[in-house]
């Protein structure tokens, strides 16, 4: 890794354009194979397909597009990975079990556990979907993602003599980011750490990043810096990987006053959400019913164009010509109107580029959450910015990299990592956390942040039981707990082990009251890294009767799914138990940080020591947890 390092710009994203592609070829042979030999059934557990599926309304929405709704009618649907912009297929199952594809493909608009809308590419299609039966619906590779990635490598490679080829030899190359010399903003509201790092913020020329650790308030920092650059900026762009960062940033922002335009549609669709999202904006502007009205004639001139004489088809071309000018300078002025009058324009890294930001530029670029988003897809962003704020913790979850040889190859590496490890003086440390009692903290303070985090007064010693550990370690060691792999989901469960879970579960329930749980609405998360183990856990808490009263305040989930969220107690289970100490991607410690620093006053961890100590990281953490009593 320290060769790369040392690489010139060029070489480097000549590496990131051979990593980037073999990822690219990886999950295409992946979407291959899940279509072809993986089957129907699996597919849907994974949340990759949806069947069957009913084909429901069709309509035209305020930009113009055609959208199909679906609703899916399995009973206990399971989660699922399609959300706005990704792209999808469809097919029907032959009764002999075949699957046959058919010629459209869509993308997703809006999804929620049970109805899709997903944008079409025509009426035909439309057609074509609604008369096919058994219909099902899975999620195709997304080749406009990957094309807009490669599109900003070469974009950045090639630059030169502007803004753009500036930014690369900056934050890839040797050139030493620049600070201006400010008088300090006072932010009393704010701790030493986060008021220093928005001010370092305002001083930056090229870069500057807010490094996050957990329970710090990376949000709030992130959220004044951005309010008191729109007092020396007219715009900012906030970007951040997921549409549920977006969203999250978007609405922190809103109600710090800010006028915001979401570009693509929210995961979180409240009354709130769409307020602010550009097709909301879109339906509500003055201009909007006439545009609206010249469209469905537009449709119905186009119809009818197709008959009557020559002379009459001549005299609808002329017609059409005019309803077209018309209709796109309305469209025009609607989106300068729309864009001109936002403080903050929000949008994932990939909807940055969206066609109705083209041609537009931005004094600051704001990534949130950037150590989870691939170095090429922050450059797609970056492309609009003077200068950019990265925001995040990149020793928390890394990008998802499905290529084993790309992730080692570096692809998982951000650019807030890499800038971080490089440009020091770029950087602000977040050090006083919210979150969590000290003892829950200290450990992931020492192995990951040099120990520099210190737990503020109100939570430094709170707890939920009188002298209660704030950590415990179970050691599964000699209980038979054996951890199995599981072809259908791809993954690994260990049922003893979420036994032994839910028995502590009980236990410590009981210890603390059901009445009291309910009163105090104490929560409570049950975290394991395998999907087969959660899958596990939430089949046997929904028939769990004691814990029935309770349902509400039990979230079961993946490391993944519990990513910027806490509970009062965490449950942690870690499955792997086996006699040669194999422990797979529980190495990768990034993912046990994040898993750890869930909980606010109680953490339960589940393991076996004898497979897990072998590994250093495990082997500390359990002395730790014995030498503070646990």
């Amino acid at each position: 890794m320290k060769a790369q390092e040392t690489q010139s710009p060029a070489l480097h994203l000549q590496r990131q354009q051979m990593l980037l592609r073999m990822e690219y070829e990886y999950e295409k042979e992946e979407f291959r194979r899940q279509t072809e030999a993986v089957g129907v059934a699996r597919n849907v557990k994974r949340g990759l397909c949806w069947y069957p599926v009913t084909p429901g309304r069709s309509y035209y929405n305020s930009l113009n597009q055609l959208i199909l709704e679906f609703t899916r009618t399995e009973d206990d649907a399971p989660e699922h990975s399609f959300e706005y912009g990704r792209p999808v297929c469809f097919f029907r199952q032959t009764p002999d079990g075949k699957v046959e594809h058919l010629r459209s493909q869509g993308t997703v608009s809006y999804a929620d556990d049970r109805r899709m809308a997903v944008v079409m590419p025509g009426a035909g299609a439309v057609l074509e979907v609604q008369d096919a039966w058994p219909l099902g619906i899975q999620l195709a590779l997304d080749e406009t993602s990957y094309r807009t990635m490669f599109e900003a490598l070469e974009d950045v490679s090639r630059a030169r003599g502007n803004r753009l080829a500036e930014l690369r030899d900056i934050l890839l190359g040797t050139v030493t980011p620049g600070f201006r010399e400010l008088y300090p903003v006072r932010l009393p509201w704010l701790n030493a750490a986060q008021e220093a790092a928005v001010n370092r913020v305002l001083c930056a020329r090229d870069v500057a990043i807010v490094h996050g650790p957990p329970g710090t308030g990376k949000t709030t920092t992130l959220v004044e810096a951005i309010y008191e650059t729109l007092r020396r900026e007219p715009q900012v762009l906030v970007c951040a990987q997921s549409n549920t960062a977006v969203d999250w940033i978007a609405e922190k922002l809103a109600d710090r006053g800010l006028s915001v335009l979401r570009i693509g549609n929210p995961v979180r669709v409240t009354d709130k959400m769409l307020s602010f999202t550009y097709e909301r904006r879109f339906e509500g502007h003055p201009a909007y019913p006439e545009l609206w009205g010249l469209r469905r004639e537009l449709r119905r001139a186009a119809a009818q164009s197709r008959r009557g004489t020559f002379s009459e088809r001549e005299s609808l071309r002329s017609h059409l010509a005019r309803l077209r000018d018309r209709i796109t300078a309305l469209e025009v002025q609607i989106n300068a109107d729309l864009l001109d009058g936002a403080h903050v324009i929000a949008a994932t890294l990939v909807g940055s580029n969206h066609r109705v930001l083209q041609g537009r530029r931005f004094g600051t670029l704001f990534i949130d959450e950037a150590a989870q988003a691939l170095e090429a897809a922050s450059w797609i962003a970056i492309r609009r910015a003077g200068r950019v704020i990265l925001a995040g913790d990149h020793c928390q979850l890394p990008p998802t990299v499905k290529c084993p040889e790309a992730a080692r190859g570096g692809l998982e590496r951000t650019l807030m990592e890499r800038i971080a490890l490089r440009k020091g003086k770029a950087t602000s440390l977040l050090t006083v956390q919210y979150r969590m009692h000290q003892d829950i903290m200290r450990f992931s303070s020492r192995w990951f942040y040099q120990d520099r985090l210190e737990a503020a007064k109100e939570v430094r010693y709170r707890g939920i039981l009188d002298w209660d550990r704030p950590i415990t370690w179970v050691d599964t060691t000699g209980m038979d707990c054996r951890e199995e792999y599981v072809g259908e989901t791809a993954s690994r469960i260990n049922r003893a082990e979420a036994e032994l879970l839910l028995r502590e579960l009980h236990q410590y329930v009981q210890r603390i009251g059901a009445r009291r749980i309910v009163d105090e609405r104490i929560d409570f998360g049950l975290i394991s890294p395998y999907k087969a183990q959660v899958q596990y856990l939430r089949s046997r808490l929904k028939a769990d009767p004691g814990l029935r009263p309770l349902r509400d305040l039990l979230t079961v989930n993946t490391v993944d799914g519990f990513q910027g969220q806490e509970r009062d107690v965490v449950f942690i289970s870690l499955v792997r138990a086996n006699a040669e100490g194999r422990i797979g991607f529980l190495s990768d410690l990034r993912r046990m940080n994040v898993a750890m620093t869930r909980a606010r006053m109680k953490l339960v961890i589940l393991g076996e020591a004898a497979t897990l100590s072998r590994h250093p990281f495990y082997r500390q953490l359990l002395e730790y947890i014995r030498d503070i009593g646990g």
